[in-house]
């Protein structure tokens, strides 16, 4: 047996997102918000096999993505020989996956961590109340926005989709985005999104506003029961400790019923790992690249 891919299509939400949840270990890259929103970048194709899944990428090359559905139920040692005789490489496979893989393996199954892939989880709790010494300078931050600044929170929905591209916009000629291959990436990932809102259910966004001008926005989806994902969050850089007043206003009113934050990984860009460590993370989700020597 061999695969067959497809391009990923919006069609296929339904059915990937079922296997999806009955994944033991979820991170962010898997849900379809994201392989979605990136799928023009990085050309996602799917295979369906053994009640499976099958990921790929094909930009910048082709690379096979973890397996997406019941990892516990599936015959690994038919099915990977069957499929991959030859040894296969996959890229961010999820902890409890490499974890499995390797006990049903030993050493036909080499991991190798995956540290710019591990995704950032923070206590909704501590994130609102930016309680103690460790949080004191966003604390500060936080204060300095809300002292200088009248501002609102609000919820957004399909109707607000053009405000939050017109503030993208705004965002994306300050950084220059048209310049910077990654940010053109993401602000067309952001676009694919928010464009197709009615046909991703479950999307969280939230706004603030400094009178009626929108100066920040969140966009997020529930990942698991008790975990939400940030997929994108913007501010406008006038306005002094803008990130801090969205991070802490889009959990305390959009995510209180969450216990943890995942803010996504951070690529290994080192500016992107102060700033998420900065926010004291409580755990990682972890991956690995694994190596099927057949």
């Amino acid at each position: 047996m061999s695969l067959t891919f497809t391009p990923l299509s919006i069609e296929m939400r339904n059915e990937y997102s079922a296997l999806f949840d009955l994944c033991s270990g979820k991170t962010s890259d898997y849900t379809f918000v994201n392989i979605w929103a990136w799928s023009d970048e990085r050309q996602y194709e799917l295979a369906h096999a053994h009640d499976l899944f099958w990921p790929r990428i094909n930009r910048p090359s082709p690379v096979h993505w973890a397996p997406v559905g019941n990892w516990e139920s599936a015959d690994w040692e038919r099915i990977l020989p069957g499929l991959f005789p030859d040894g296969a490489e996959f890229h961010r496979v999820p902890e409890e996956l490499a974890a499995l893989w390797s006990e049903r393996f030993g050493e036909r199954m080499i991991l190798e961590d995956q540290r710019s892939e591990w995704e950032y989880v923070y206590s909704v709790e501590e994130l609102i109340s930016l309680r103690g010494n460790r949080f004191h300078k966003k604390k500060n931050l936080w204060k300095q926005f809300h002292k200088n600044y009248g501002s609102s929170y609000k919820k957004l929905f399909r109707e607000d989709v053009d405000g939050i591209l017109e503030m993208q916009q705004l965002w994306c000629e300050w950084k220059s985005c048209d310049d910077i291959p990654g940010l053109r990436a993401e602000n067309h990932a952001i676009s694919r999104v928010l464009k197709n809102w009615d046909r991703l259910p479950g999307l969280l966004c939230g706004a603030l506003y400094v009178g009626d001008y929108m100066v920040a926005y969140s966009v997020g989806e529930p990942m698991t029961e008790d975990m939400v994902v940030v997929h994108f969050e913007k501010g406008l850089a006038d306005y002094k400790g803008v990130y801090q007043a969205i991070n802490q206003a889009f959990l305390e009113h959009s995510c209180p019923d969450f216990t943890w934050a995942n803010r996504e990984q951070d690529m290994g860009e080192e500016g992107v790992r102060q700033a998420k460590e900065s926010y004291n993370p409580v755990r990682f989700l972890k991956k690995y690249r694994a190596v099927w020597k057949g």
